[in-house]
């Protein structure tokens, strides 16, 4: 009897949610609908009918801070004959979800249960992030659900961007915020060159609170692609400027200015309690036979590269505060702000005028004419001396001192100056200080190639060598330059590898070895048929199907000279064409000739500014196709 009646209430408990879904099954209209959606869309499986914002501001009088409060409704259609998506929202220290609901089309509330957890993030140690989500299906083409959600943040500094798109393409966006008469806010339109979107703003007649509403249609959905710029280049959107308030007719600077911005970042620096006590033998150390004032700093900022973990760390305010320097010290590990404090007071402890300096790497498209908390996403240390500031990010390992990654290079930086700061920006290397030159002198032997080859690293090419080699264990080191030499080839025997000094981040690194490649000749009566590319550059970069700009993680220039020895009694009988390109972005060239008794294979690449905008997309392509055929044609040889 028992049995029975458990499967009874299966039966019933499995179809319940089916009737009650019965109302909510898509018509034809809205089948149709999905049709049309999913042949402008046909990337996409989801799609937004309607996706509003509605922001309103509060002044919590106790606490003396402007609120923000966010009411989202979206309306979700499915395009594809089913579709499985995740519905999530973020909050941290700083923000709460009041309400998250996903109702059917009819809005009775779904059954889907909703987690709230903690955030974890690989490029993260600590967070304070949170996320409330849930996995939806759509059974049918044409079905929709109604979401809302109400955010709440407690502090407007934290509010300071809205996008027009999302993670799914929207039929129309609208966005709506209403301004009150005592608060004192800057929409800042941002990327809204080549778009559609209607402005329209109304006054309330009472309150003088200004309606600001933003409309977009058709927006197509976020660009889920890699090495892509920020999303503060590409996509529309508003940046808040909470500038002040006004509260018994007096006004509060929130980031009115730069200068606000500064004095808020000052005042969490000026909370340190730094004590130099904890490494100030380590200093001694580090200096006290030094031949020079460069010689000192450069040990300082070296041992921190060396024995401070880089460990990114974002919790509340801690996510804008440096920690303690002898906390990073004693921990040894430590986030941007932590490192670049601990590179200071080690500097000054050693009698240096340094300086902590805020920046915004090139993820972020703005400057500090822009008095905003998404302005900047890095901290690292200035040190002034003889007239010239030099930049000191302990983060980037094996960065030679002097010498800026490409992520840094040309962002401008605000420097602490006591009660004022310092605008500057840091500088930038072309193309060549990166320089690669790769030298082959190869012969025919039997069924292989063998030969010499020379290998000279610069710059960001020199660096990113040095910190894979120096992250592996010492009993890994020699396989994993084998392994990088011969780029994981079996074919490829590499042997009698020579380098320079593999920890001195001061000098060029060279490396020479000898080489033998298996299976890259071919013989065939009085015919040799040779495969003569050993490193096939850029082979893989064909950029068909994107949509943004491809950004290289830093610049480029390539040199490589391969001189073949033809065997005594052959000629060349073929040799693929020629082939160069040449652009504000790239110069790039593949030539072959013959000189004596020797054919010369000669690339240049240099990408000049680590990115190939969209507008070079065909013509670059056209060059890469163009370089897959020729890598792999092979040169012939013919028996005289």
């Amino acid at each position: 009897m028992f049995k029975k009646l458990y499967c009874l209430a299966l039966v019933i408990s499995i179809s319940l949610p089916l009737f009650s879904q019965k109302n909510v099954e898509p018509t034809e209209t809205e089948k149709t609908n999905a049709s049309k959606l999913k042949a402008l869309y046909p990337d996409d499986h989801v799609a937004l009918q309607n996706y509003s914002d509605v922001i309103t501001f509060d002044l919590d009088k106790r606490e003396q801070k402007v609120t923000v409060e966010q009411f989202t409704e979206q309306d979700y259609i499915n395009m594809d004959s089913r579709a499985d998506i995740q519905m999530y929202s973020f909050y941290d220290g700083e923000s709460t979800i009041g309400v998250f609901d996903i109702n059917y089309k009819n809005g009775k509330p779904t059954s889907f249960y909703l987690k709230d957890e903690a955030y974890k993030s690989s490029d993260l140690f600590h967070n304070d992030a949170r996320v409330k989500y849930t996995h939806v299906d759509f059974p049918l083409k044409g079905y929709r659900y109604l979401t809302e959600l109400r955010k709440h943040y407690k502090d407007i500094k934290y509010f300071t961007k809205l996008y027009f798109n999302s993670e799914y393409p929207t039929v129309k966006r609208t966005i709506s915020i209403e301004i009150p008469e005592w608060l004192d806010v800057e929409l800042k339109e941002m990327n809204f060159e080549g778009y559609s979107i209607k402005k329209n703003v109304t006054t309330d007649s009472k309150s003088k609170a200004k309606t600001f509403t933003f409309t977009m249609e058709n927006v197509p959905a976020m660009f889920d692609e890699s090495n892509a710029p920020g999303p503060t280049y590409i996509y529309p959107h508003i940046l808040i400027l909470a500038k002040s308030y006004t509260y018994n007719d007096a006004v509060q600077p929130i980031f009115n200015s730069t200068q606000d911005l500064y004095n808020w970042y000052k005042s969490l620096v000026d909370e340190l309690e730094n004590d130099n006590s904890a490494f100030k033998d380590k200093v001694t150390e580090l200096t006290s036979s030094a031949k020079s004032d460069e010689e000192k700093i450069k040990n300082i900022y070296y041992w921190v590269q060396d024995n401070i973990r880089y460990i990114a760390f974002e919790d509340g305010i801690a996510g804008f505060k440096p920690d303690e320097a002898s906390n990073v010290y004693n921990k040894k590990y430590g986030d941007c702000k932590g490192m670049a404090n601990l590179t200071k007071q080690m500097l000054v402890e050693a009698g240096f005028d340094a300086r902590l300096t805020w920046i915004g790497t090139k993820h972020i498209a703005y400057d500090y004419s822009t008095p905003n908390l998404s302005v900047d996403n890095h901290m690292i240390c200035t040190l002034f001396k003889d007239g010239q500031a030099i930049f000191l990010d302990g983060t980037e390992k094996f960065n030679a001192y002097g010498e800026y990654a490409d992520r840094i290079q040309g962002k401008q930086v605000m420097i602490e100056d006591g009660d004022k700061f310092i605008l500057k920006n840091v500088p930038t290397h072309d193309a060549q200080f990166n320089k690669e030159n790769i030298n082959y002198t190869l012969k025919l032997s039997e069924e292989s190639i063998s030969g010499k080859v020379d290998k000279t690293y610069r710059g960001e090419s020199r660096s990113s060598l040095l910190y894979y080699f120096n992250t592996l264990k010492n009993d890994k080191k020699d396989e994993f330059l084998e392994y990088y030499l011969n780029k994981g080839n079996s074919n490829i025997k590499v042997s009698g590898i020579n380098t320079t000094d593999l920890l001195d981040r001061d000098a060029n690194i060279d490396i020479s070895y000898d080489i033998n490649i298996k299976n890259a000749v071919s013989s065939f009566d009085d015919l040799i048929y040779v495969d003569l590319d050993i490193d096939k550059e850029l082979s893989g970069y064909e950029l068909e199907k994107r949509k943004t700009d491809y950004m290289f993680s830093s610049k480029k220039d390539l040199e490589s000279n391969l001189r073949l020895e033809i065997p005594i009694g052959y000629k060349v009988s073929h040799l693929p064409e020629n082939i160069s390109v040449k652009s504000k972005n790239y110069d790039m060239s593949v030539a072959f000739s013959k000189e004596g008794n020797a054919i010369v294979y000669k690339k240049r690449f240099k990408i000049k500014n680590a990115q190939i905008e969209t507008a070079d997309f065909e013509e670059w392509n056209g060059f890469i196709k163009k370089l897959n055929t020729l890598y792999n044609e092979q040169i012939i040889l013919t028996k005289e």
